[in-house]
């Protein structure tokens, strides 16, 4: 690691973490740009957590090298924890307090004194859309309402890089928007994100850029963009209305020159295709001079769910 690599807010090289006989970390390296949005995606016990712990300074590692803002996180683990802020996967906000009071309790514990603690709260709530509710007690909040105070709290100093390990576990579609779009605010006012998901539409909405680490070490690294061509391109999908009609459809989308995959259990059959609305048009329209009754036609793209399947075996 240099002085070059200033755009950087987070890197990491040969990470190693071991716990007895079993690398939870194995090698694992990880880029993050300034400024933006990066997702780690990994199956259950996949490093995501060890390694945001590890890069927070809450956990020593055994191996390699990391760096926070610049700042080397082995030699220099006060000066990181200066400059980063971190939202675990439950939320850290006492439910007998006010919102208020929760804030001005984090800023005194960052000893930023009562006056400017008080101004503090008073400036996050405001930022986090909390104004209204910020004298009602926590235990009266919906689920995204105590998430956007616990993004709040962390967010007391200003911090240079938040991480986020899983911020929106457990909330409904609402609480989940309400946490994405404090998280855009906070990046386009130049807080950099490192954000680890359970949820793949999660990562395709806010990040920029995915590294997908398994069994402790990164195994794909891109954008969300990328990463979906790396599985392929376009195709055309037919679900038929009878078992029966699953092979006439795949005869008639093999045309294209690709043996079609054929889902049984789902009466799906798709192929991967490169004139799209050529190829769309003249599927259905065989399909129709044949007789094929057809459930549903169209054309797919591949979603981070098939990369993922695709790159660690396992659904997400």
């Amino acid at each position: 690691m240099t002085d070059g690599d200033r755009d950087d807010a987070v890197r990491a090289e040969g990470l190693v973490k071991r716990y007895g006989s079993k690398h939870a970390l194995d090698g694992f390296d990880l880029t993050v740009r300034r400024g933006t949005v990066h997702g780690l995606l990994g199956p259950n016990g996949a490093g995501k957590t060890t390694a945001v712990r590890v890069l927070s300074t809450l956990l020593r590692f055994d191996g390699g090298r990391a760096e926070v803002g610049g700042v080397d996180v082995a030699s220099r683990a006060r000066e990181v924890r200066r400059r980063i802020g971190l939202t675990g996967q439950y939320a850290a906000v006492d439910e007998v307090l006010t919102g208020r009071q929760n804030l001005e309790m984090f800023g005194r514990l960052f000893h930023l004194g009562g006056r400017r603690a008080r101004a503090r709260a008073a400036e996050l709530l405001g930022q986090f859309g909390l104004a209204d509710a910020g004298d009602k007690g926590v235990g009266e909040y919906s689920g995204g309402m105590r998430r956007r105070l616990d993004l709040a709290a962390s967010m007391i100093l200003t911090p240079d890089v938040l991480f986020l390990d899983e911020p929106t576990t457990g909330l409904d579609p609402r609480g989940r928007g309400e946490v994405w779009e404090s998280v855009r605010e906070l990046v386009a006012a130049g807080t950099t994100v490192l954000l680890t998901t359970q949820y793949l539409e999660e990562a395709d909405r806010l990040a920029s850029r995915i590294t997908v680490i398994d069994q402790g070490r990164a195994i794909a690294d891109d954008t969300p963009e990328g990463l979906k061509r790396s599985f392929g391109g376009d195709r055309v999908e037919v679900v038929v209305a009878e078992s029966v009609d699953l092979p006439r459809a795949a005869k008639i989308l093999a045309r294209s020159g690709v043996e079609p995959v054929v889902d049984e259990e789902a009466l799906r059959v798709h192929a991967p295709v490169d004139d799209r609305v050529a190829a769309l048009t003249d599927a259905a329209r065989a399909l129709q001079d044949e007789g094929v009754a057809v459930e549903d036609i169209g054309l797919r793209r591949p979603s981070l769910d098939d990369v993922f399947l695709q790159l660690t075996g396992r659904a997400a």
